[in-house]
């Protein structure tokens, strides 16, 4: 049906031979893979669907359920967990996924006032850096809602990237020049879709979140979501001046939206 079918063990040993030696030899010492289990843990995953059948599951293939096995490493129920958070978080919020692409006007506003900017280097640990600059929010142009599909729509297709999958992401939020007027417009129920979204619907390795330059209702604002977010992103959330974060000092310059 669509021309060349490869086997199973074939699509994953393939999945294997784009990786370098060195990622290939981190997802097995970070996430638990193992090359030669790969079918299994895919296989156990999918067959936990029929649990669920509120959900509706749009893509069970391998690939996709793989990307799920990285972020959670390898632990299957926590994948599943996830997989059906992922699909869940889509129902629940149809309107935002409706002309979920890159030419929906509110997402490409989003996208040409660099929400999100991505680096083109990575941090020294081959994490992909991406860049909000929080003060380019013009609220007569953009709804934070479009923002946040933009982001989630960038992350979608850098996902796509076994590297990532592995290495992860870091994020940066510069908010410098973000005045209490525009702040005043994240509700926390608007936080919350947010981090519903990203943190628990989505399955991407934030490996640090970094904020800089922020102001005092910034810091009363993640005390209002700090409830919301898991032990380990509390963890991850660092108030660092931008300068003593590794790249980001010496290359600046090069971010663009993807």
């Amino acid at each position: 049906m669509f021309g060349l079918i490869l086997d199973q063990d074939s699509m994953m040993n393939h999945v294997h031979t784009s990786l370098g030696s060195d990622t290939t030899e981190k997802a097995r010492l970070e996430l638990n893979e193992n090359p030669d289990t790969l079918h299994q843990d895919i296989q156990q995953v999918r067959d936990m669907i029929v649990t669920r059948p509120d959900i509706g599951f749009l893509r069970t293939d391998d690939e996709f359920i793989l990307r799920f096995l990285r972020a959670r490493k390898f632990d299957h129920v926590e994948t599943f967990r996830l997989l059906a958070q992922y699909f869940q978080f889509r129902q629940q919020n149809l309107d935002m996924f409706q002309s979920f692409k890159v030419d929906d006007l509110g997402i490409k506003r989003a996208l040409m006032d660099g929400f999100p900017g991505v680096l083109d280097i990575p941090d020294q640990h081959g994490r992909k850096i991406l860049i909000l600059f929080a003060s380019n929010w013009d609220q007569s142009r953009n709804s934070f809602i479009d923002i946040l599909r933009a982001i989630l729509l960038s992350l979608e297709v850098l996902i796509e990237k076994p590297e990532l999958q592995i290495n992860g992401f870091t994020l940066i939020i510069d908010w410098s020049n973000f005045s209490f007027k525009q702040a005043s417009k994240l509700t926390p129920n608007i936080l919350k879709l947010a981090i519903e979204g990203l943190q628990d619907s989505f399955p991407a390795r934030f490996g640090g979140i970094h904020f800089v330059n922020q102001p005092w209702y910034i810091h009363a604002m993640f005390t209002i979501i700090k409830p919301f977010l898991k032990d380990k992103t509390r963890k991850r959330v660092n108030s660092d001046d931008l300068f003593s974060f590794p790249v980001c000092s010496n290359h600046w310059e090069i971010f663009h939206p993807v």
